[in-house]
């Protein structure tokens, strides 16, 4: 996907005047690109635009001015857009208890270092690989930034309904799967041809 520049974000007024029909189009946009893998595990399929949004919100919060903090924001969002051939999201691990945090987390130690997440189409299956620096030894953090490297093979199968799809997490302490809708195999398909 093409990198988001300054060019493509607008400025402080022109945001906060076009924030709700912004903010709108994106919880549709985000609608379509979440889901639910188990009771615990979302996943958000990230494109320019969920990324443009972080950047604007950012910027809006943080009162960034300066172009080349501007440009810092791009540079950490810029390395979360999928490449060619690739899927990526945004995996949380979402805890409501307060007081069951550590221990919930804690019971998610090793879902980053082996083959825990997966894509599967019909008989071909895809595991996540996990940016790395989002754990230690002993500690696990609640959000993962993670890619599917794609085999030319995928799309087609996407586009093909028929075709059974799925996302599964198998891990010794969490087990989730969920089928996935025709709406996020679409917008899959258009992240890889872009």
């Amino acid at each position: 996907m093409k990198h988001l520049t300054q060019a493509d974000l607008m400025s402080h007024a022109e945001y906060e005047a076009a924030r709700p029909t912004f903010l709108q189009q994106i919880i549709d946009l985000k609608k379509r690109r979440r889901i639910e893998v188990g009771p615990l595990v979302s996943l958000l399929f990230e494109n320019r635009e969920t990324l443009r949004f972080q950047v604007q919100e950012m910027i809006r919060a943080e009162r960034i001015f300066e172009p080349s903090k501007i440009q810092e924001e791009l540079d950490v969002y810029n390395a979360l857009l999928p490449q060619p051939g690739e899927l990526s999201a945004t995996l949380m691990i979402e805890i409501t208890d307060d007081d069951q945090i550590k221990q919930t987390l804690d019971s998610f130690q090793g879902l980053d270092r082996s083959n825990t997440l997966s894509i599967r189409v019909q008989n071909e299956t895809v595991y996540a690989q996990f940016e790395a620096g989002h754990s230690k030894e002993d500690k696990i953090s609640a959000v993962h930034f993670i890619r599917f490297a794609m085999p030319q093979s995928f799309a087609p199968l996407l586009q093909n309904h028929g075709a059974n799809a799925s996302l599964s997490i198998i891990h010794e302490n969490y087990v989730g799967e969920a089928q996935v809708p025709d709406a996020m195999r679409e917008e899959w398909v258009r992240d890889l041809k872009t």
